[in-house]
């Protein structure tokens, strides 16, 4: 007889050091993050704290009223709102006598269950390398409690208790590799620009609906889920818009609140395909309650990363699901428009308002090209936008925009 796995249930923890609201909010999206790990939520905690409790995260008489709920509720566990230090997994787990995880781990395990390409799964790795180094010391039983299951994947054959050099060891040979495929990352990068198309990186939190768009623009064919991170490794995809410009659109890896600091590091490479971009679009999902944190997260891990001064259109994407008549809108953008990418409304707008900002970033000429010039004249279709071109008996007479490679035709 065929023997079911079972499913995993646990209780979610949180301490709300401000508003009680936002800690609950952070915990419906922390259960998103369970399930779209193959996990169930048995019932979610908050508990009201100037601030999380040193040695236990929550307060010794709410971890015994926790003990109480996992044997009511049959619960694996429980998995805390922020990431714990070793103390309090280790006190937190004595206390409740169970399975205790935080939200860096589940992310992690997110990300090795998602990570397809060589590089996201070496990204992964050493992000969870660099996590079980810093919890080495002190983790003791709480960490032998963790079993199979949901929070041991990718390395898990790596026992905490193994000695720190043996993983800083891995970790090196780990980085070596990344480094490795970032100069050809970096090579990749310099063709786009010495190639003159300009590239738009597709930004914003995780499950707005990135993905979705890249593959109705240009028909990448990338997984597009309705859950966290359905995608990690970035994409790029040529996309021409109507006035006949080309541009290449990179999906980059989603972002979420308190998003762990080692994936940051670990992805940075991969990240900063933003930094590189000439054209920054923020997709948003206008419908979901909590936009207006998960636009403020974007925008700080942007900065973080270095990606200022950028042009920026905002794509409030899911706009069908939004009551009729209501509106979102960025004024700090140079260009904000409404769609929906599942149900192909507001695209065109959105094409125009991006190549406005393409235009706007060339430069406008007027020249003359002789006759055996005629590569230019084809560096200007493919790369700019011709708007005329006249043969004459002393050359081809043209008036384009052209990208700056280009830009010293105006001075002819």
């Amino acid at each position: 007889m065929e023997q079911i796995e079972k499913t995993e249930k646990y209780i979610l923890v949180a301490v709300a050091t401000g508003e009680e609201e936002a800690a609950w909010a952070s915990l419906e999206e922390l259960g998103e993050l369970v399930r779209t790990d193959g996990a169930e939520v048995s019932s979610m905690v908050v508990q009201n704290l100037d601030h999380p409790e040193r040695a236990t995260y929550v307060g010794s008489g709410k971890a015994l009223e926790i003990r109480e709920m996992l044997e009511v509720q049959e619960a694996d566990g429980i998995i805390c709102d922020d990431e714990l230090t070793p103390s309090q997994f280790r006190n937190l787990s004595d206390a409740i006598g169970a399975k205790v995880l935080d939200r860096t781990l589940l992310i992690l395990d997110i990300f090795a269950a998602h990570a397809k390409t060589k590089e996201g799964k070496i990204q992964v790795e050493i992000a969870q390398q660099r996590y079980r180094a810093s919890r080495l010391r002190g983790m003791g039983e709480a960490m032998s409690r963790l079993g199979a299951g949901i929070g041991t994947r990718g390395p898990g054959e790596t026992k905490l208790e193994t000695d720190r050099r043996v993983i800083q060891k891995r970790i090196k040979v780990l980085s070596d590799e990344i480094e490795d495929m970032k100069r050809v990352r970096e090579t990749t990068r310099k063709k786009r620009s010495e190639s003159a198309t300009m590239t738009v990186a597709i930004v914003g939190y995780t499950n707005a609906g990135k993905s979705t768009l890249l593959n109705k623009v240009t028909d990448a064919g990338i997984l597009a889920e309705n859950k966290l991170f359905a995608t990690l490794d970035p994409t790029t995809r040529t996309a021409v818009l109507p006035d006949g410009q080309s541009v290449l659109l990179t999906d980059t890896v989603g972002f979420i609140n308190k998003l762990p600091h080692h994936l940051v590091d670990a992805f940075r490479s991969t990240l900063e395909e933003a930094k590189y971009a000439d054209i920054i679009m923020h997709v948003i999902d206008a419908s979901n309650p909590q936009w207006e944190l998960h636009r403020k997260v974007v925008l700080d891990t942007l900065k973080e990363l270095g990606v200022v001064g950028k042009p920026v259109i905002t794509v409030w994407n899911k706009m069908d699901l939004l009551p009729e008549g209501e509106k979102r809108q960025d004024f700090q953008a140079e260009a904000s428009v409404m769609i929906s990418a599942k149900k192909n409304l507001g695209l065109e707008e959105m094409f125009e308002e991006l190549g406005r900002i393409v235009r706007e970033s060339r430069v406008y000429v007027d020249t003359v090209l002789t006759y055996s010039e005629m590569g230019i004249l084809e560096q200007i279709r493919k790369f700019g936008q011709l708007l005329e071109e006249k043969y004459e008996g002393d050359g081809i007479h043209v008036k384009a925009y052209v990208p700056h490679a280009l830009a010293y035709l105006a001075e002819r």
